[in-house]
């Protein structure tokens, strides 16, 4: 079976890819590199000892979308990840958010539906939630107004597939993430944004590292217990094999219906200068951070319930948070080096 993961040189897409080749899947990879590197391709190959198939173009370009699946009819599914991912920059740049993540998106289901190809996951996120009214999350808990356009075009997005979904013969399973980091146990694949870091883990590697001098910390005032925000770390590589279990639930008509979500995480909170702690714990290495003002579109506190997914997808988050920022300070040693 042959699976199309676009994204996949990305951070989750590419560590998604090694999982679906080391289950015997055939994977074609679309990525139109803005925010990863093509050598990605040949770590994702050392590790798994196959080198997938990748197309390098952007999937808003409806022609080039178009030739792709003429090309590729044979597709077993699709995971969708293709999308820019930065809550702060979504808030100064919404319009290249929204044509980005949603015209890609809508590009992709009319090409599955033209070439008769049934299997979607989608790639959202916790953000659908908002600020949730009662922790920890669940799949039940109401979509609230969006904090930021990046989690706004999760929303859309998921609203999108429904409709899609309704008048068509498209299965589609929506994996909503809460905070991924970590890295591959082979230090050949990890989180490396473009510029500047938006996420927390490869902003504390690279200060570790010397790459950046200092580490900001977004707020110390939050309704927290030692007042900066509180997320639901997982590790990737948890969170990739996730995707398989939900390609694997597609293919062996395990759905329930044709349109279900499922919470990705641990179920345990930590904040902020908790997992800077946790860092410098697992390497010795003292953080030079400093706490500045808060940031727009952030949310103060977050984490899931993730019974349902264990329960109905037979997956279960494994790894500790320890394990999480080793593996990071890992690959950030490897890269570098």
């Amino acid at each position: 079976m042959k699976i199309l993961v676009t994204g996949g040189t990305g951070y989750i897409g590419s560590h998604t890819v090694v999982e679906l080749q080391n289950a015997g899947f055939d994977v074609v990879i679309v990525d139109a590199l803005f925010n990863s590197q093509k050598e990605v391709v040949d770590h994702i190959a050392a590790i798994t000892g196959k080198v997938p198939e990748f197309e390098a173009f952007d999937l808003t370009d409806n022609k080039k979308t178009a030739d792709f699946f003429k090309r590729h009819s044979d597709l077993t599914g699709v995971i969708h990840f293709a999308a820019h991912k930065a809550v702060g920059e979504s808030v100064q740049h919404p319009i290249k958010y929204y044509r980005n993540n949603l015209v890609s998106l809508m590009n992709i289901l009319e090409e599955m539906n033209t070439h008769g190809i049934q299997h979607l996951v989608f790639s959202s996120s916790c953000t659908v939630y908002g600020q949730a009214d009662r922790l920890p999350v669940s799949e039940s808990a109401p979509i609230k107004k969006a904090e930021s356009p990046y989690g706004n075009t999760k929303q859309i997005a998921e609203e999108i597939i429904t409709d899609t979904v309704h008048v068509s013969k498209l299965n589609a399973i929506a994996l909503r993430y809460f905070n991924p980091i970590g890295a591959h146990e082979s230090g050949l694949i990890g989180e490396l944004p473009n510029g500047v870091p938006d996420n927390l883990l490869p902003y504390i590697t690279q200060t570790a590292y010397g790459i950046r001098e200092q580490l900001k910390v977004f707020g110390d005032d939050y309704n927290t217990p030692d007042g900066t925000p509180i997320r639901d770390y997982i590790h990737v590589v948890d969170l990739a094999k996730a995707h398989v279990k939900a390609i694997q639930r597609m293919v062996q008509g395990q759905m329930k219906q044709a349109f279900e979500v499922f919470n990705l995480g641990t179920g345990n909170g930590y904040s902020v200068l908790e997992v800077i702690k946790a860092f410098e714990k697992a390497t010795g290495i003292k953080i030079n951070y400093k706490i500045v003002g808060r940031r727009e579109g952030d949310i103060e506190q977050i984490w899931a319930d993730p019974s349902y997914s264990n329960r109905e997808l037979g997956w279960k988050a494994e790894r500790s948070l320890d394990e999480m920022v080793a593996s990071a300070w890992k690959w950030e040693q490897h890269y570098r080096q």
